[in-house]
């Protein structure tokens, strides 16, 4: 079996997604751009997100970052955070041992109130932390709050790329943010041309040491991804949910539908590789029965995403598994 390891096909191109109309206070957006890049204090920009317009100071004197698709972004591009929710980082992100930043916690246990000692001027939040917004409004009154998580009615990778395109405009990260939305449309378009357009795909992931149909469509992680790759489903269902554990289907069903390719995300692999009861996705596949004589499996086409999938879940996550899969559809072709 193939064992690859870390690190709705949007119809814009990465120009669209970074054409943003966004007023800069005190000057012109390039201005802003370079201000944000110099340390420049006092100028603000206004940025849409998905709660409206907000006035953002460039560059923020004090930042907090709650989304966990942003924190790899954040430490790729140097943004010093006062606090931000370490706990629920990954290992991967360097940020997580960072003993100066105040950790504010993970989402079912938060320290909210720990972010009044941080003095925000700006709080980066989503996903996980979403629902404590008005609790950062009571904590961070003077703070701007902004959240882009992916809206549900528009093409998933779009909105990676929008998110991105934002925190450009307040770290002046032109260049940086522009890559990446490349990047990531170049890996799709990738995998589009390496798929033959007739192979079933199913895909799945695994958690404490079960294995779950993620549904096409709507499944956590990878449902998006049908649609946007136009990958032909090997097995749907009724009332498919995006929970984290995947639906409840049988083994035996996946195994039944006989899929070409598996695509997974362990799940544990991100909170739990440590536990001496985790079990490694490749060997729960490897290991089950049903999935014997499958296609995937008996072929290798198996294709996991990134071991950090469940708790990162950022644009580079994303192009990193998409590379991935072009890989192993090429070396099929």
């Amino acid at each position: 079996m193939a064992s690859f390891t870390r690190r709705h096909f949007g119809a814009l191109s990465a120009a669209g997604a970074f054409g943003l109309v966004l007023t800069a206070c005190g000057g012109t957006t390039g201005e802003s751009d370079v201000a944000a890049a110099e340390g420049d204090a006092g100028e603000t920009v206004e940025i849409e997100d998905n709660n409206g317009a907000q006035t953002v100071e460039i560059p923020p004197k004090s930042v907090v970052a709650t989304d966990n698709r942003t924190f790899e972004t954040l430490a790729d591009w140097g943004v010093t955070l006062t606090a931000a929710a370490r706990t629920l980082m990954p290992v991967t992100n360097p940020l997580k041992d960072d003993e100066s930043i105040i950790d504010l916690g993970n989402h079912r246990e938060p320290d909210l109130e720990a972010v009044v000692a941080a003095e925000p001027t700006l709080i980066i939040n989503g996903q996980r932390f979403s629902q404590y917004h008005d609790d950062f409004v009571k904590f961070a009154p003077e703070a701007t709050i902004l959240e882009l998580d992916p809206r549900d009615d528009q093409p998933f990778a779009e909105e990676l790329k929008r998110q991105v395109a934002v925190l450009r405009q307040v770290f002046g990260k032109e260049t940086e943010a522009e890559t990446l939305g490349a990047d990531l449309d170049a890996a799709i378009e990738r995998v589009a041309a390496a798929y033959n357009g007739s192979d079933k795909v199913m895909a799945v992931n695994t958690s404490g040491g079960e294995i779950g149909f993620i549904a096409p469509g709507n499944g956590r992680a990878l449902g998006w991804t049908f649609d946007a790759l136009e990958l032909v489903p090997a097995l749907e269902v009724e009332g498919a949910s995006d929970d984290h554990q995947g639906d409840d289907i049988s083994v035996e069903a996946i195994a039944s539908s006989n899929p070409d390719w598996i695509l997974v995300m362990d799940r544990d692999a991100a909170v739990s590789a440590d536990d001496p009861e985790y079990t490694p996705a490749n060997e729960l596949l490897d290991s089950s029965e049903a999935l014997a004589s499958v296609t995937a499996v008996a072929e290798g086409n198996v294709v996991y995403m990134p071991a950090d999938t469940y708790t990162n879940e950022s644009i580079q996550t994303y192009t990193e598994f998409f590379t991935t899969l072009a890989e192993a559809l090429e070396a099929k072709a």
